[in-house]
């Protein structure tokens, strides 16, 4: 059993710089996002089932009586393909996370699938070469093609419905010890892995924020604030720098350097694409503009960009990020950003080609996927321009342990999210 926290132990709020040294007119602390608690007359999703709340229903609670045209419901699309986007990318990821760079174009190849255009399957494929690379022995029995039935829980969807939870009971001005309160009464401590596993217990110590992040805590450059980050680019379309901020303040909780400049690079690239009016490129160079440009991150972002525009064959786009961040472990975030900026640039927007070709290049593909699929999906505009053969099997239908969603359709989320995303 872990020991509690003192009850008395209270949380502060932090407010620190999100990124030293970043672009000039940038967001500052002096300059907080105005973001206030929830508007008069929200009322929080229910789980399904859940009996009715006691106050009445907002008039517009479901997508069903959401606008159909206009702004609002083009963002809304936007983000349905987003969250499908990103449990895409995540399940594309998850049979293969753990396995070397080699295992995974061995295992693609005995199936006929390389490069990789389709889900992995075992079908086919030699059983010396299944004993030689095994899938991952958690995932394979929900995420290769032959057993696929609907989302499967996963981190890299809880974190994004616990930012949506966040940003519901919060608003945008949430704090760092808003998420910390979240976490310790939503959050199972089983579900956590790496810098957020050590900062559950540092808040069970009764550390506080940024402590939690630093105290015995050789994670905290990880990738877990990475994948944390797209609800905040979601909420915040067309306004990378507010998006940045809400990330540091999420991302303070658990990581520090280069593990919150990923968080914050990918949270304003997803708000400049969430705009619905920039490619690819342009939403990276969103990305990099709110990281330190000398930092370790930037530069492996640069890196793989430039990379990717250079070469057409991504195989060895893929051999020289190795070649090159391959002593880096394979969940830290600055070689899975790198491969995620070259996957995304080298695909050019092309939804398919942007998720395989994350998760291709191996480290931490499920989570590599997620964030590639998102962004890749919003840029698609629509689900109905993600090929029915990645989002079919999905049969809008989410598993998690976060409270409320178990079961939930992404349209549905898409429809809470673009509410979060409209409140000021």
């Amino acid at each position: 059993m872990r020991p509690a926290a003192p009850a008395s132990a209270p949380f502060n709020a932090v407010q620190q710089p999100w990124a030293a040294g970043c672009a000039p007119g940038r967001l500052r602390p002096e300059q907080p996002p105005t973001g206030t608690g929830p508007a008069p007359g929200h009322v929080p999703p229910r789980a399904p089932g859940a009996p009715p709340a006691e106050q009445e229903p907002h008039p517009r609670t479901g997508p069903e009586a959401a606008p159909r045209t206009g702004p609002e419901a083009a963002l809304r699309t936007r983000l349905e393909a987003a969250w499908l986007g990103r449990a895409v990318g995540c399940l594309l990821g998850k049979p293969v996370e753990k396995l070397p760079l080699a295992g995974i174009r061995t295992l693609a190849r005995a199936a006929g699938n390389w490069p990789l255009d389709d889900w992995f399957t075992a079908r086919g494929v030699p059983p010396e070469v299944l004993a030689a690379y095994p899938w991952n022995r958690r995932s394979a029995p929900t995420s290769l093609a032959e057993n696929i039935d609907g989302m499967p829980e996963d981190d890299d969807l809880n974190y994004p419905l616990l930012g949506l939870l966040l940003l519901q009971r919060h608003g945008k001005g949430f704090t760092t010890a808003d998420v910390a309160r979240l976490w310790l009464d939503e959050l199972p401590a089983g579900r956590t892995f790496t810098a957020e596993r050590i900062a559950y217990r540092n808040l069970l110590l009764g550390l506080e924020p940024p402590a939690t992040a630093t105290h015995h805590n050789p994670f905290r450059e990880w990738i877990g604030a990475l994948i944390r980050a797209d609800v905040h680019g979601w909420t915040n379309p067309g306004d990378p720098a507010a998006a940045a901020a809400q990330a540091y303040r999420d991302a303070a909780l658990t990581h520090t350097g280069n593990g919150v400049y990923a968080a914050l690079l990918v949270a304003a690239a997803t708000a400049e694409a969430a705009a619905g009016r920039a490619d690819v490129h342009t939403a990276l160079r969103a990305g990099l503009a709110v990281v330190p440009p000398r930092s370790r991150l930037a530069e492996a972002v640069r890196f793989g960009i430039r990379t990717a525009g250079r070469e057409t064959d991504f195989e060895l786009v893929v051999d020289r990020l190795h070649a090159r961040y391959g002593h880096y472990h394979w969940v830290h975030a600055v070689p899975n950003t790198a491969l995620i900026a070259a996957a995304l640039t080298h695909a050019d927007g092309d939804f398919t080609h942007s998720v395989c070709r994350a998760v291709s290049g191996g480290w931490d593909t499920d989570s590599n996927g997620a964030t590639a699929g998102a962004l890749a999906g919003l840029l698609a505009g629509s689900p109905e321009r993600i090929p029915h053969r990645w989002t079919a099997p999905l049969k809008n239908r989410l598993a998690t342990t976060v409270p409320g969603f178990d079961g939930i359709g992404f349209d549905t989320l898409a429809h809470l999210t673009a509410q979060e995303a409209a409140r000021s």
